[in-house]
């Protein structure tokens, strides 16, 4: 089941790097280093979408399969850069990516500069970002902590702590398309440890609808449902809307914004002038620790 959910991890780097090939005021997120973290083989894919009529083919087929995919996973990282450097200004001294992926914010924000950064995720991802970063820079930069584990096995406040994180330090933590993908006892560890975080730390974290993991409601996702709940069964955790405030507020976490994707899309793709659908089975929480 990990090694399923690990393979979804270089999806949101094609998007954002086939990005970039839009021009300035038509790019969703600027990132210029998401290409060099993809493999070869898609690397060439990302390099065939220079030319517009393959990008817009391409972006046509992904949204014939995932309408609305597009834009979430454009919109939900741009508004997490958003976040983190507004908040690493006075309200967070270090960042911690729980599910990091192939991320690149730690090494391409101005604001991170300088600032500690501990990024989380399954082995086999930490891995090879670790041999990506080495390929990329000669080594792994110096602020970045890269920390392995199994989410729903091991405990992530002592493998942190491990690693050099202390308890005791307001924090950035970032849970990005991760939260289906875990077991029930793999959340309640999760935000056990958030639980625990020093008042005014914020957090980002994006969660599917339950009633469509549950198979209640499918929002226009039937293909989705099929692959990631009865196929793959790797979307396994889902919260109702409605709960979201009340399963933070368990954690001592208060929600300052909870925003759906049509919400984003009005921030940052309506000033593109491009047309792209918008997820609803997803949606983005920011909160802060009390």
């Amino acid at each position: 089941m990990a090694q399923k959910a690990a393979n979804t991890g270089s999806g949101p780097t094609v998007v954002v790097a086939m990005e970039q090939h839009f021009p300035e005021g038509a790019r969703i997120i600027n990132d210029d280093m998401a290409c060099r973290f993809l493999p070869f083989g898609m690397r060439i894919y990302i390099w065939l979408t220079r030319a517009s009529w393959a990008r817009d083919w391409m972006i046509g087929m992904s949204e014939k399969a995932t309408p609305g995919a597009w834009a979430m996973v454009a919109c939900r990282k741009r508004y997490i850069d958003e976040k983190v450097a507004e908040a690493t200004v006075d309200q967070a001294q270090t960042v911690v990516n729980l599910g990091a992926g192939l991320d690149t914010q730690a090494f391409r924000l101005p604001a991170l500069a300088n600032v500690p950064v501990w990024e989380v995720d399954l082995p086999e991802n930490i891995d090879a970002k670790r041999s990506l970063l080495i390929k990329a820079f000669g080594e792994v930069p110096a602020q970045l902590t890269l920390v392995s584990i199994d989410f729903d096995s091991e405990d992530l406040g002592a493998v942190l702590a491990s690693h050099g994180y202390a308890l005791d330090v307001k924090t950035f933590f970032i849970l990005e398309g991760v939260t289906q993908y875990l077991t029930e006892t793999g959340i309640l560890t999760t935000f056990d440890f958030l639980a625990k975080a020093p008042a005014g730390s914020r957090l980002v974290f994006t969660y599917v609808r339950k009633d469509f993991i549950d198979g209640k409601a499918f929002y226009g996702q039937e293909y989705l449902y099929k692959r990631m709940v009865l196929k793959d069964k790797i979307f396994l955790f889902g919260i109702d809307p409605e709960d979201v405030a009340d399963f933070l507020g368990g954690y001592a976490w208060r929600v300052l914004e909870h925003l759906g994707y049509e919400e984003l899309a009005g921030v940052y793709v309506k000033p593109t002038g491009r047309k792209l659908k918008s997820l609803a089975i997803e949606r983005v929480v920011y909160a802060e620790k009390l």
